[in-house]
């Protein structure tokens, strides 16, 4: 079947051609940027109601991940497609479709052709503007979180130094108290409790100064991949309680990096640890370390539920856990944060799809 020609029947089209692009125009500048849904699906309706046989057409929109449809996609079509760009590159299309039982190639009007071009280039700038948003606000949580947590280190490295001087006093006089009461048993087992409570605290501290990266660091050129694998190694035992598998990959036979060979063992035992305690039984951890030109590049993921977006810019702060009371102190993290900042390395977490959560540390080759 071909296309309409008279001057009525063209100028009708016209018609509906232009109250498609009004809409378009009136869902984009009144859309939810952090709910586009609704508008893509009210687009791919306005513009089945421009095409030329409407009640036979449908469209359908592929946008990433996301299809919209509009009308009964069909099996056997003839269809016009258009590619939606974002920044010039491919991010999805749009199709106009009918059935090839009823028509073929020369239905489809060269007004509707540039009318859908035309809806593509919008649908892309409208998403190009959504990136941009997202981005600046992102870049100004990331600006607002490293200022917290730099005024918290400042704050952290004080707290610190002010508590290891009472703490070496306490583990000092306890020490001298032990051989005043060396024949008192009771007492012996009471001061050996408040030494322990001391080193433990004492420990607390030091991760604190890992934090505030207050300790000081012996940086070596060293090949990486034994103290990671040695690392993964010593945590066996853990992964065997939870039948978990550990996929351990390297880029490189030998990767060398500068670090302070103990805090690396220290960065992987932290997430290791807190990638086996969140991963489901049976479920699988990739470490993947990648030697490329300028850095190094780490990704641990796991399994897990995953961590929510509510909460995810405070997981580096001191003493912030969601594990359960006396399962977690938590300084892991922080810890990481801090040694991976003395590195000069950053440290992010993003979603493992489908379900679960990804590290990504990257150190510099300084």
């Amino acid at each position: 079947m071909g296309a309409l020609v008279s001057t009525e029947d063209q100028l009708k089209e016209r018609i509906k051609e232009l109250t498609c692009l009004y809409n378009v125009s009136s869902y984009i500048a009144n859309c939810n940027l952090y709910d586009l849904d609704p508008t893509f699906k009210a687009i791919a309706a306005s513009l089945k109601a421009a095409i030329l046989y409407n009640e036979e057409a449908f469209v359908e929109m592929k946008l990433g991940d996301t299809v919209v449809c509009a009308g009964q996609r069909l099996k056997d079509q003839v269809f016009i497609l258009s590619a939606i760009k974002v920044f010039n590159l491919p991010f999805g299309s749009i199709k106009i479709g009918y059935s090839k039982e009823k028509y073929n190639q020369n239905v489809f009007l060269t007004e509707e052709k540039q009318l859908l071009k035309t809806v593509a280039s919008e649908i892309g700038n409208l998403i190009e503007r959504k990136q941009i948003i997202e981005k600046e606000e992102l870049r100004k949580r990331q600006m607002e979180r490293a200022d917290r947590l730099a005024i918290l280190g400042e704050i952290t490295a004080g707290i610190a130094h002010e508590l290891n001087t009472p703490l070496a006093s306490i583990l000092g006089f306890s020490e001298l108290l032990k051989e005043r009461f060396i024949n008192d048993n009771n007492a012996l087992q009471d001061l050996d409790k408040i030494m322990n409570s001391a080193i433990f605290s004492r420990e607390v501290v030091k991760k604190l100064m890992f934090f505030s990266c207050e300790m000081p660091h012996h940086m070596q050129l060293v090949n990486i991949n034994p103290i990671i694998i040695e690392a993964i190694n010593l945590l066996k035992p853990n992964f065997s309680k939870k039948g978990l598998e550990c996929r351990l990959a390297f880029n490189e036979d030998d990767i060398f990096l500068r670090v302070d060979a103990i805090q690396l063992t220290q960065v992987i035992f932290n997430l290791v640890i807190n990638a086996i305690y969140f991963s489901p039984k049976n479920g699988i951890i990739d470490v993947n370390v990648s030697n490329q030109p300028k850095e190094v590049v780490l990704h641990i993921s796991d399994e897990g539920k995953g961590i929510p977006k509510e909460i995810s810019e405070h997981i580096f702060n001191p003493f912030y856990t969601t594990k359960p009371v006396g399962e977690g102190s938590g300084l892991g993290l922080s810890v990481v944060h801090g040694i991976m900042k003395s590195h000069r390395g950053t440290i992010k977490h993003s979603f493992n799809k489908p379900k679960g959560t990804v590290f990504t540390l990257t150190f510099p080759k300084i």
